[in-house]
């Protein structure tokens, strides 16, 4: 069986607190010998991939163009779509379980597209917080107030 392959989202321009949350998912999740699947660009994209790359993970970048300057450094290795936004999907769906660290509209649509695709588990750390027209709030997964504990829930819930 290939090693788990976990996508972690966020913005581009994202706070230094989403950053450092970044950071130690990509660690964690390296540590646990999981393939780290991000954008690959800046911001939440590159701490991930960076703090994956300092605990000697694989870490794939997905890149919306085919700008091999835009990428990322902490890649193992980058796959350019030229696709723009629609790069999400094969992020997602790559996916065994999607991560979302803060929130940007690229964000939102990986957590969205994460959701219709249904049967994986999506973490939320920090992140979007979806309500329907009346103002209830929808069900977008399982909610980590820390790195560790949103690594910790998306390998249990992979582990069921």
């Amino acid at each position: 069986m290939p090693p788990l392959q976990i996508a972690v989202c966020g913005p581009r321009d994202c706070t230094p607190a989403d950053a450092a949350d970044a950071r130690a998912v990509g660690r964690l999740l390296a540590e646990a010998s999981a393939t780290v699947l991000c954008g690959g660009g800046e911001g939440v994209m590159a701490a991930v991939a960076g703090g994956a790359r300092s605990a000697r993970g694989l870490v794939i970048g997905i890149r919306p163009d085919t700008d091999r300057t835009a990428s990322c450094d902490g890649l193992s290795a980058v796959l350019y779509t030229n696709m723009g936004e629609a790069r999400n999907a094969i992020l997602v769906w790559s996916a065994d379980a999607v991560i979302v660290i803060g929130g940007s509209w690229g964000t939102l649509s990986e957590l969205a597209l994460a959701h219709r695709r249904g049967g994986i588990p999506v973490i939320s750390l920090n992140g979007w917080h979806v309500t329907d027209a009346a103002g209830e709030p929808l069900d977008t997964g399982y909610t980590a107030d820390s790195p560790e504990s949103a690594v910790a829930t998306a390998l249990s819930a992979l582990r069921r």
